[in-house]
């Protein structure tokens, strides 16, 4: 293992990153400099997106330290699959093995050579709102291996192994061209452990890799967004379409700590007066959104009128308005369409085979994108061989032709890459300029009834994964938050359980297996997207202006509260310290803090003003832009028009 240059694996990542630079738009790669240069170190790895995630870590690796993971030992019995599972990039684990220096060996032996062991110690890949489980895995090797140095001096170099967090965010995680956010977290170093985890008293040794996990557990929960219940993740990830209207409208330096800040914002109990039904609003329109196919950030790029009230006769924008978007996008997208039409045609296969791995597995959302990126690079691979043999025969059989048709299909592949951002997004909004259009040209008889549409306004909740350990004593939902500390009924039981902080009306349902037309939802859609915007409206305009009896401070989780000048106070909960557990701490931040954080960041905040000359409301833009409108005589009535210019 000493000797092997790991050829395997340096194709296998090669290979790897020309997938990744196809089916992502970008990777980002944040904390680079907490990885060290040289030296063992062990990486411990967020786990959501099935085999896309150690293709991500190994492709985007700084310093292109090459990686290696567990494999079961049973499986290097062969010489030949010891000789591949190597040179891949595996060392064995022997878990049938109760004597933890055994169960280790081989990781001891790569981090003996100043090598790099990743893992993923939530154990499995799972779709979740949040951090379920950490478990002891990392802990316990890290801390054994410093047992081995102590017990085998002058074997390896004396130096103790670094764990090194690393969190993998997926802008999307299933869908094409969405971005990777790659960050690495503080260093973790033994110092702190090994002097409890050597000592003789019982159960300080467990004791000290509790500590270690937890420590592990903290670093990951500050990179990643978390959520104590679906509808949270899902109401904030709303607010954030709006908000920040267009794919690449968020710095992807910071799109986690504002996701994290919206899921604060809704996790804090009545926040403001209108709390449930603008929760509510943002999930209806989220859920719409879902079941029509369509995307807040295509639709705002439509030329829709500023006029879409609900309460006014013309809800839904005219039949001939919407034929000239139509004629309008149609043209501007053929017009580059004779520069795209050849690789579009060559690549199809590989869109056709990605969606279908895509359908195989349509409830399984952390295995889509694995699938897609699987299936089109099988398919790539048999287009771009058969187009070199085709421009091999074309050049005639020779070593000049064989390297002209390489760098021939290799710039295409480049060319194709290069054009496909553009040309697919005016595709999408072609399609979703398609469907508004149907949409509006049906008769109205045609659309779902209100009876039959409640069920399409609940979002679909991945199913419940089964290998992940779940809480077996449920917690009132007062006492809920993204980062409150979780309910130890193991000592490998570190998290937080998922329980609902929202009204009754606002539970989840099954969604029917098979969706209405989408042209039967459109002026649903429409009218769900107003609402939505007036609902957010009134949410930040209450937030902004506190009274009496609304709140001046928002939960935050601790690190949020630290780094925006919050407060961060001890939890009241009770600490075990016979598992190893520490103090947990809450963290506040000030509203208006909150809303200055995010303006800085680009959102366009909407808020409420009453006009000076007849009383009215009117619906502006951060930017202070808007229109004036009649409202009911209640305040709470306020229809505000629209919150921020369409993208023309």
């Amino acid at each position: 293992m000493s000797s092997d240059p790991k050829v395997l694996h340096r194709l296998i990542r090669q290979i790897s990153s020309w997938a990744l630079s196809s089916f992502f738009n970008e990777v980002r790669v944040i904390g680079g400099e907490n990885v060290p240069r040289d030296g063992p170190i062990i990486v411990t790895a967020t786990h959501h997106n099935m085999m896309l995630d150690p293709v991500i870590l190994s492709v985007a690796f700084p310093h292109r330290r090459m990686l290696n993971y567990w494999s079961k030992a049973s499986l290097f019995a062969n010489p030949i699959v010891r000789y591949i599972l190597f040179s891949s990039g595996n060392i064995p684990v022997d878990r049938k093995s109760k004597d933890r220096q055994i169960l280790f060996k081989g990781t001891f032996e790569a981090l003996s050579k100043g090598q790099a062991v990743a893992l993923f110690p939530e154990g499995t890949s799972y779709t979740e709102p949040r951090i379920m489980q950490v478990k002891d895995g990392a802990a316990w090797a890290s801390l054994e291996y410093a047992k081995w140095l102590k017990a085998n001096p002058g074997v390896a170099p004396n130096q103790d192994v670094v764990i090194v967090p690393a969190s993998i965010v997926y802008t999307n995680k299933s869908k094409y061209r969405s971005e990777v956010i790659m960050e690495f977290g503080r260093p973790i170093t033994m110092d702190a452990y090994k002097e409890q985890f050597f000592s003789d008293v019982e159960g300080a040794p467990r004791a000290a890799v509790k500590r270690l996990t937890r420590a592990i557990e903290n670093e990951l929960l500050e990179a990643t967004i978390n959520a104590p219940d679906w509808d949270t993740l899902y109401a904030a990830r709303m607010a954030r379409e709006l908000l920040w209207e267009g794919n690449k409208s968020i710095n992807l330096d910071e799109f986690v700590d504002i996701s994290q800040t919206l899921v604060d914002i809704f996790s804090t109990p009545r926040v403001t007066l209108n709390y449930s039904s603008a929760k509510r609003s943002l999930l209806e329109y989220y859920s719409l959104l879902q079941s029509s196919h369509l995307t807040n950030s295509v639709l705002s790029t439509l030329p829709l009128p500023r006029t879409l009230d609900p309460n006014t006769p013309a809800t839904v924008p005219g039949r001939l308005f919407t034929i000239l978007i139509l004629i309008r996008d149609s043209i501007s997208a053929l017009i580059p369409l004779p520069f795209f039409v050849i690789p579009l045609i060559i690549h199809l296969p590989a869109y056709i085979m990605g969606r279908v791995g895509a359908k195989l597995v349509e409830h399984e959302e952390e295995t889509q994108a694995q699938n897609k990126v699987a299936f089109g690079l099988l398919s790539l691979l048999l287009v771009y061989t058969a187009s070199f043999f085709f421009l091999w025969a074309l050049f005639g059989y020779t070593l000049i032709s064989a390297l002209t048709a390489v760098v021939t299909v290799y710039m295409f592949a480049v060319y194709h890459t290069k054009m496909i951002d553009q040309n697919y997004e005016r595709a999408k909004r072609i399609i979703a300029a398609w469907r508004v259009l149907v949409g509006v040209w049906v008769p109205k008889r045609w659309d779902l009834s209100l009876a039959a549409l409640s069920q399409y306004t609940t979002p679909h909740t991945p199913p419940e994964n089964p290998w992940i350990d779940r809480p077996r004593t449920p917690v009132s939902d007062s006492s809920i938050s993204p980062h409150s500390p979780p309910t130890d009924t193991s000592p490998l039981d570190h998290r937080t359980p998922i329980t609902k902080a929202v009204t009754a009306e606002l539970a989840v349902q099954p969604r029917p297996k098979r969706r209405p037309p989408s042209r039967r939802l459109v002026r649903h859609v429409l009218r769900a997207r107003v609402e939505a915007v007036k609902a957010l409206a009134e949410f930040f305009d209450q937030l902004d202006r506190p009274t009496s009896s609304s709140v001046k401070r928002l939960r935050a989780s601790t690190h949020l509260a630290k780094m925006y000048g919050g407060l961060s106070q001890p939890e009241t909960s009770e600490i075990n310290i016979d598992s190893g557990s520490e103090p947990r701490f809450e963290g506040w931040r000030d509203v208006r803090e909150v809303i200055e954080f995010l303006k800085k960041r680009g959102a366009k905040v909407p808020t409420l003003g009453r006009s000076a000359a007849d009383g009215e409301w009117a619906a502006l833009s951060s930017e202070g832009e808007g229109e004036g409108y009649s409202t009911n005589d209640e305040k709470d009535e306020v229809e505000p028009i629209w919150v921020s210019e369409p993208n023309s």
